[in-house]
């Protein structure tokens, strides 16, 4: 399987396996001997597994975490994720943030899988392990890749809603739009597009900067994704906990499952009146152990949940699954 992944990667247009590539990726050891033969015993025994995957897959592909020491946009850049209430109740913000979209757009949307993204495909398609993915990330990767049974728990940058009527707009036909209005050339984006990942945009580009609307009632348009400060859906949340009782195993590849929101844990952890940051990965763990279901955390460096479960890997995600023989 993993000879075979690669050359799909080797052979795509966009492969993504350039110098700059993983410049996001944190600081890590080699991988043991000894844990390629703990995870390979691990997927053996698993018929019905779940994956959660996290911001640590995406590192590969050349796409920054937040966190990571050096490497995360928090330690390389000023930069902070933008609140819900602050896009609903300011035009200002609104105006900043699709600005900044707009020239980041140039970048994220030409990432591509890697080696973890086309390794889970095959996992489910072809191997018929793997139940669901349920994917922290927003970046349409999984997608890309092929994987059918995913579940994008924060939503996707690919699709834009109204918040006034609902309307639904593929984030392609969103970026032409814009790139119409403002007459903007492809020299003088890139300009904006720092080597670390981030933008770097002119104050007089934001105050003239004018963000999409609705087409059908000219309402206020956002990403399809979910803010911080903002809940997941509860018809999703519904669907993660019962892929999670229908699974029989959980791997965690690339998250912290991090809680970002100050709010305690209480015993209903799937009560969607959380903050969304109380992130629902953590909750799966806790139903996980709950159901006494095996569960493996493969990362690099701390979790959240380290202290709950019997297996966990320190180690960069594709260097660990291209070494498994046997699953």
């Amino acid at each position: 399987m993993t000879k075979h992944i690669l050359q799909v990667i080797l052979n795509s247009p966009f492969n993504t396996f350039t110098k700059n590539v993983h410049q996001f990726v944190p600081k890590h050891n080699p991988v043991h001997e000894r844990d390629v033969k703990f995870l390979e015993e691990f997927l053996c025994n698993a018929q019905k597994l779940l994956v959660v995957t996290g911001a640590g897959i995406s590192t590969e592909s050349g796409i920054p975490d937040y966190r990571s020491a050096e490497v995360g946009l928090y330690s390389r850049t000023n930069h902070k994720p933008i609140q819900h209430i602050e896009f609903i109740n300011s035009a200002t913000t609104r105006q900043r943030y699709w600005a900044r979209n707009f020239v980041g757009w140039f970048r994220f949307s030409k990432s591509e899988p890697n080696f973890i993204h086309y390794w889970l495909k095959d996992l489910e398609i072809k191997e018929k392990k793997l139940r669901c993915i349920v994917t922290q990330n927003v970046d349409g990767l999984h997608f890309k890749a092929g994987s059918k049974n995913l579940i994008e728990l924060h939503g996707t940058g690919y699709r834009v809603i109204c918040l006034d009527c609902s309307a639904s707009y593929d984030r392609h036909s969103i970026q032409k739009k814009l790139l119409e209005k403002h007459k903007i050339n492809f020299e003088e984006m890139t300009k904006m597009i720092r080597p670390d990942g981030d933008v770097e945009i002119p104050m007089d580009f934001i105050a003239n900067f004018v963000p999409p609307t609705c087409e059908s009632c000219g309402g206020v348009l956002k990403p399809d994704i979910t803010f911080f400060g903002d809940n997941v859906p509860k018809n999703r949340v519904a669907l993660v906990r019962s892929q999670v009782l229908s699974s029989d195993s959980i791997l965690v590849l690339g998250s912290t499952l991090s809680v970002f929101s100050g709010k305690s844990f209480q015993k209903n952890y799937y009560d969607t009146n959380y903050n969304i940051f109380c992130i629902l990965g953590y909750r799966i763990i806790l139903q996980a152990v709950e159901e006494t279901k095996p569960i493996c955390l493969v990362n690099i460096g701390p979790t959240r949940a380290d202290k709950l479960v019997k297996l966990k890997i320190e180690a960069k995600c594709g260097d660990i699954l291209s070494k498994l023989r046997n699953i």
